[in-house]
């Protein structure tokens, strides 16, 4: 660990240092030389990156041996000692008939439902937090939306209204003012009915106590509702599903004929200004596959100067990599540049609200058709939406259509 720490340090300070270059050079011409400096540091920046994966997977390779994983210290951190996560490992390895009353006494005191039937466990407060912040680690859109919690699952219609076409007056003296009332709407911010899939585990890993089985399954059960609610945030169509951003937003840039699987510098500086001020001032960024990015990083802009720089850690905190001095999101499930893809967005995505509704709920399977193959089955259901509440406040760059 301490190793892959000192790699994130020495890559911090490479991209502070590529800062630097660009900023002393902001004002000044960008000579050959400047370039030469820039590409080997992020040819550097590059080379840690790819150290810094392989030992990750070196890592992942050993947390997998002892079924453990970098996700869940976070998990094990906060819950330390605690008498929540001990029972959520009991009933893992035993089941219902594992608990006594006093053990469920304590479980419906710290969450806000029942327990389930046919086996179901209501996951318990602090538990449930911890898997829903682990969340954050697929897809991209937990990172920068808006995350909102309810205590049912109700129905529910969000708020909208878009002041940027709105503004006072100047009057003469002893004149009454105009009235203006603002335009207000609402959009659907439903929860829709999510599942991980069965999780099968053999009875050797719930027997043996050295296992930490409850990183092995929640690791399984993230993964798989991360993705599925991350590409449905992405790309949901907003029928039977969340609508997602990219469906959502309104179009910023087309690109000319001919750039189906690119994108210029002026479609770049076009997409930006596409967006309202007053929105690019509430931190504005960009999201995009990582396909995309790939391609970006190769552009320069008017004066030739590199439009991109890496991310690192500063003094007021981390770091995202940017374009043109905007962040950028990494999201596999927005397309990739293609006919008429919309490839690119950029905007305010605060102003996607993703709505999480009660606590997971996950059931434990141990029937014939389980047992008779040596395991156990396990299976998390959670509700979630989400919904962009204003469409002015993301742009999507759509590659050419031919």
């Amino acid at each position: 660990m301490k190793e892959l720490q000192n790699l994130r340090e020495r890559r911090s300070a490479i991209a502070q240092n590529m800062k630097k270059l660009l900023d002393d050079n902001k004002d000044k011409q960008w000579e050959n030389s400047h370039q030469e400096q820039y590409d080997a540091m992020l040819k550097e920046v590059d080379a840690i990156d790819r150290e810094i994966k392989n030992t990750q997977a070196y890592l992942d390779t050993i947390a997998d041996e002892h079924v453990d994983n970098a996700q869940q210290e976070n998990f094990n951190d906060k819950n330390k000692d605690s008498k929540s996560r001990d029972l959520y490992a009991k009933f893992l390895r035993g089941g219902d008939k594992a608990m006594t009353a006093e053990d469920w006494a304590h479980i419906r005191n710290t969450m806000s439902t029942t327990t389930g039937d046919e086996g179901g466990y209501t996951v318990q407060t602090e538990i449930a937090e911890t898997l829903i912040e682990s969340l954050k680690a697929f897809g991209g859109m937990r990172e920068v939306a808006e995350v909102i919690t309810t205590l049912q699952g109700n129905p529910m219609s969000f708020p909208t209204t878009n002041g940027t076409a709105e503004k006072g007056e100047i009057i003469p003296e002893n004149t009454t003012a105009t009235g203006a009332d603002p335009d207000f709407g609402t959009i659907g911010l439903n929860v829709y009915k999510f599942s991980s899939k069965v999780v099968a585990v053999p009875f050797e890993l719930l027997q043996d106590s050295v296992i930490d089985i409850e990183s092995f399954v929640n690791r399984r059960l993230i993964e798989r509702l991360g993705r599925i609610t991350n590409e449905m945030f992405t790309v949901g169509t907003g029928t039977a599903q969340p609508r997602g951003a990219v469906t959502g937003s309104t179009a910023g840039k087309v690109g000319a004929s001919g750039q189906t699987t690119t994108i210029t510098f002026d479609d770049l500086v076009d997409l930006i200004h596409s967006l309202d001020p007053a929105y690019r001032a509430m931190g504005a960024g960009f999201m995009m596959n990582d396909a995309s990015l790939k391609v970006i990083r190769k552009m320069k802009d008017s004066q030739n100067r590199p439009i991109f720089l890496p991310g690192y850690d500063g003094l007021a905190g981390p770091m995202a990599d940017s374009v043109l001095g905007y962040g950028v999101t990494i999201n596999q499930d927005v397309a990739t540049m293609a006919a008429s893809a919309k490839s690119i967005l950029f905007g305010d995505f605060k102003k996607y609200i993703i709505r999480d509704a009660m606590q997971a709920t996950l059931f434990r399977f141990d029937d014939s058709a389980y047992v008779k193959l040596g395991q156990i089955g396990f299976l998390m259901w959670m509700r979630s939406g989400g919904n962009l509440t204003d469409a002015q406040a993301i742009k999507h760059y759509q590659n050419a259509a031919s």
